[in-house]
């Protein structure tokens, strides 16, 4: 038998894409270092229009994810392996990006935190602990994350979720797979065979992580978490991120440096609440009560103060 080629009576028909093997990868143990980077930037580079594609479906669970957050609710990432950590660094990085912590967005890894340095394979056999810290409530969106679309942890948060009334979505590399029974919205990933057969952390991966950036980074601008391009969202509350909170009123508000960090310092470090002050002359309480009223967008908070059109 040719060992090149899987057996006629091979069972991949059965298996999701990304355990399938690649045809351009069959000689990859023989290539040289070069080639075999090659090889791998040529699939790689097949992953972004993957993701164009999915942009309708990744749309729709935006604007979803905004009516949750709105509403008071929270979007919950659950997954296992390295969809799992892509999901849980998403939701982790959007605390010193936007100022969002676990009462919004909480991502949930099966084998828990420790899970994310050492991997726990075993793990995502098992539905999620129903005492975990942080489960979903009914008005909540619980979104999954798995490049088979079979994972059973995965699969036993989205059934849990539908049962306390959360809204449910699925991430997945699979057309036909098996947990968008138990989701709303299936946002398809079809990225196919890796080039090491079954190593998800590759073109699956790099998916999921263009995905979630995208889905983050837009619920996050429509959330009026930016001035223009510019965070006024995040936390002021070490060297760097202090610095970057200056720049922002510096370049926002055409202002110095010194007035920057005076009216920063006036306003608990909070750069929002700064960028409003000093573009409308206003008291830092008129300023957060605009925010308020303006459900958190500078924008509409400068616009309600000012009068100005657009």
């Amino acid at each position: 038998m040719d060992v090149d080629q899987p057996p006629a009576a091979s069972p991949t028909v059965t298996l999701p894409p990304t355990e399938r093997r690649n045809p351009a990868s069959l000689e990859l143990d023989r290539l040289d270092t070069r080639a075999i980077l090659e090889l791998i930037n040529d699939q790689d580079a097949t992953v972004p229009g993957v993701v164009r594609g999915s942009l309708p479906e990744l749309t729709e669970l935006v604007e979803v994810a905004l009516r949750t957050l709105r509403a008071g609710g929270r979007v919950h990432y659950y997954g296992a392996g390295t969809g799992g950590r892509l999901a849980v660094g998403d939701a982790v990085e959007l605390g010193p990006t936007y100022g969002v912590g676990t009462e919004q967005v909480v991502g949930h890894l099966a084998g828990g935190a420790r899970a994310g340095s050492v991997a726990r394979e075993d793990a995502e056999d098992h539905a999620p602990d129903p005492d975990e810290q942080h489960p979903p409530v009914q008005g909540d969106l619980v979104i999954g994350v798995t490049a088979s679309g079979r994972t059973p942890y995965v699969i036993g948060a989205l059934r849990a979720a539908r049962a306390v009334g959360a809204s449910t979505a699925l991430l997945s590399s699979d057309p036909h797979a098996a947990a968008a029974d138990f989701a709303d919205l299936h946002v398809l990933l079809d990225t196919g065979p890796e080039v090491v057969t079954g190593s998800t952390r590759m073109k699956a991966g790099t998916a999921q992580k263009l995905a979630l950036n995208a889905f983050s980074t837009a619920l996050m601008v429509r959330s009026g978490r930016t001035w223009s391009n510019l965070m006024v969202a995040a936390s002021a509350r070490n060297a760097k991120l202090h610095a970057r909170a200056v720049r922002t009123l510096v370049t926002a508000c055409q202002v110095s440096e010194q007035e920057a960090r005076d009216c920063l310092e006036r306003c608990a470090a909070e750069t929002a609440t700064a960028l409003v002050v000093l573009s409308c002359g206003c008291t830092v309480e008129a300023a957060r009560e605009a925010l308020a009223r303006s459900h958190g967008h500078p924008w509409a908070a400068v616009r309600g103060l000012t009068g100005a059109a657009g």
